[in-house]
């Protein structure tokens, strides 16, 4: 009797499964590559594919998640258009000369992501948590009007109790503080972490919270960003996260190697805006955009050139994989890459490919160490054409590298929160800051070659002995690479 049961259960499965396959290829309209992966998974696990399917599968870029009202985007539209205009006349000044080269760059990014350009911009670099965090605390203190705060992962030891203390001293003196943080990684949070800050009157978001404890429907889609921004002057942006392992204190990775960055200037006024719409997305108490002090008058700070480009699930276009693919397209000597996930698509595979055939020097740098198994086996399997072409790569031997950086030529540079992989092109909510300033371009291109002296060299010839058992779990994995 129970096995007939069962039965019946796995046939009505099965069958549901049939006009669910027929919705992910004919309505949902996705990627090809994301299509057959649903489908293999559809198709070998058919009762627990369905179910799979439910949680991960959802489409948001069919949903309007961000509400603007019609005043600010009729604001918006026209400060888009008028700079557009600018461009089209070639009205614009470069304060470095050598950035006019990559005006198709900037446009780009400013029609379809609507990705303000300034040049007014200050721009300090760090490499590892320690720098970042002490500067970060410094200008807490230091701040008077309010604090937002927006983190992919809160860990509740030593650096995050710090964090959430000095905040709260900061909301007892009366300054406004908000802290946003995703609800999928920062799941070891304790349910009352945040409690002494709220009590101090500092207000808590989660994005995309679960209703239902221990299920979360749309735990595919994570608020991947990392935002500081004090008293709408001081601006951060980066990989580094919220925890002692960012500050090298993790036993398992050891020293941990990350790029973030610390900006003054308009830029941080681009990341004030990206900070609000997430905020009044996730939380109750929205933030009235026409407070003064959110948007004070930005002096000049620097002469560095500066986008924020943000991609996201619910937008029709990937912004910030654009992006780099445009940037790989625009390289005439040199391409260097920091990223701890390679898992590109077909486009940005193949505009790695045709820079090294045109003998464009194309460096990758991963960590040597995983700390997501399978997504580490995947991106071994795309490195292997590019490697027989030409490509150099480089395993980070010193510690954990997750730093996600492209510098281009010595000339234009991104640094932020975008892996180089499908899931943060496509699933995660993701901000980068793209630098037009030869400078600071310069300054990473040496970072790179500084983490060179830590790393080991990947040739060809040693790609070529991977096992068999090797190349049989890299090929499994990249068959699912469009969903890790």
């Amino acid at each position: 009797m129970t096995s007939t049961i069962y039965q019946h259960f796995y046939t009505i499965i099965t069958l549901l499964n049939i006009p669910l396959a027929i919705a992910v290829i004919f309505l949902e309209r996705r990627n090809v590559g994301v299509t057959w992966a649903w489908l293999m998974v559809l198709l070998f696990l058919p009762v627990v594919g369905f179910g799979v399917y439910l949680i991960f599968g959802q489409n948001l870029s069919k949903k309007k998640l961000y509400h603007i009202n019609k005043r600010t985007l009729k604001a918006m539209s026209e400060l888009i258009e008028a700079q557009r205009k600018q461009f089209r006349e070639h009205k614009i000044i470069y304060h470095d000369p050598a950035i006019e080269d990559y005006q198709e760059l900037i446009y780009m990014n400013l029609t379809s992501g609507f990705a303000l350009y300034s040049q007014n911009n200050a721009i300090d670099i760090y490499t590892n948590g320690n720098d970042k965090f002490d500067d970060l605390f410094r200008d807490i203190e230091a701040a008077t009007q309010h604090i937002h705060l927006m983190y992919y992962i809160v860990q509740p030891d030593i650096l995050g109790n710090r964090l959430v203390d000095l905040l709260t001293a900061k909301a007892q003196q009366g300054v406004t503080v908000r802290f946003l943080y995703d609800d999928i990684g920062s799941t070891h949070l304790p349910r009352h972490f945040f409690d002494r800050l709220k009590k101090a009157g500092g207000e808590v978001a989660a994005f995309f919270p679960s209703r239902i404890p221990y299920l979360n429907f749309r735990v595919n889609y994570r608020n991947h960003r990392k935002l500081a921004i004090i008293d709408g002057t001081v601006g951060y942006i980066g990989g580094i996260n919220v925890g002692d392992e960012y500050l090298g204190l993790n036993k398992r990775f050891g020293y941990w190697r990350d790029s973030h960055l610390r900006i003054k200037g308009y830029a941080v006024q681009q990341m004030q805006a990206h900070f609000m719409m997430d905020w009044n997305l996730a939380s109750h108490a929205k933030i009235n955009r026409d407070m003064d002090e959110l948007f004070p008058i930005v002096e000049d700070c620097g002469q560095a050139g500066i986008q924020i480009v943000s991609s996201g699930p619910d937008q029709a276009m990937e912004q910030i994989k654009n992006a780099y693919i445009k940037m790989i397209n625009s390289a005439k000597e040199s391409i260097y890459i920091q990223t701890p996930y390679f898992i590109p698509d077909e486009s940005l595979l193949n505009a790695l490919k045709l820079a090294v055939l045109s003998g464009i020097d194309v460096r990758i740098m991963l960590p040597a160490k995983p700390d997501h198994k399978m997504v580490y086996w995947a991106s071994y399997s795309y490195l292997g054409d590019l490697l027989k072409e030409g490509m150099r790569c480089y395993l980070y031997e010193k510690g954990f590298l997750h730093a996600k950086m492209i510098v281009v030529d010595g000339k234009v540079a991104s640094i932020g929160t975008a892996n180089f992989d499908i899931r943060s092109f496509k699933l995660n909510f993701e901000i980068n800051a793209i630098m037009y300033d030869s400078e600071t371009a310069c300054i990473l291109k040496r970072v790179f070659e500084t983490d060179m002296e830590n790393s080991a060299e990947l040739t060809y010839e040693a790609y070529t002995t991977r096992s068999l058992f090797q190349r049989f779990k890299e090929s499994c994995t990249r068959l699912l690479s469009p969903i890790l």
